[in-house]
């Protein structure tokens, strides 16, 4: 979760005065959950889609764990914008994937997609609230856990040779 320290003034044009958002701290959470608020409201795909500005000031609303006035969302300088979106990008995980092997799909994926996902692998729904990246990488570490790849006839006849050759030396016979 992601905390922001809000130092910021604007000018509300429904009650005509300046909003003083000092010492305000605002929690985001990117998640499952968040964009799963964010694509009922907007009916398209998080992951796989451009988003316009609104959309994208709506998906930080949605991030916030508080209620907040929209304006305030408006009103975030870019320091508070880059936090937010390095938070979005953080891996959130030490395990490195090896990615030459796997396949890239062009699969739209959507956030009941994701929990389809979390359901056939036993992953509980309490990691819906786990930082997106690190749920994604939950999951592909038991899809890879779970389908280990298979070696090639080609490798499988070498290994074979190998080992045939290391036991015919080891007990001195020629086959």
């Amino acid at each position: 979760m992601l905390e922001i320290e809000l130092k910021t003034e604007y000018w509300d044009e429904e009650r005509q005065q300046f909003i003083n958002t000092s010492g305000q701290t605002i929690h985001f959470e990117h998640s499952l959950y968040t964009i799963s608020k964010w694509e009922s409201k907007w009916k398209k795909p998080f992951l796989n889609s451009d988003k316009t500005y609104d959309e994208v000031k709506d998906y930080i609303r949605c991030m916030c764990q508080e209620e907040i006035d929209l304006n305030v969302i408006n009103n975030l300088g870019e320091k508070e914008i880059q936090k937010i979106n390095d938070y979005i990008q953080d891996p959130m995980s030490a395990t490195q994937i090896n990615s030459n092997d796997r396949k890239k799909s062009n699969r739209v994926v959507t956030s009941e997609l994701i929990y389809y996902w979390m359901t056939a692998l036993n992953i509980p729904w309490e990691c819906q609230h786990w930082h997106l990246n690190r749920l994604l990488k939950l999951i592909e570490v038991c899809n890879i856990e779970n389908n280990p790849k298979k070696m090639d006839k080609n490798a499988v006849l070498k290994q074979n040779r190998e080992l045939n050759a290391a036991r015919r030396k080891a007990l001195g016979s020629k086959g």
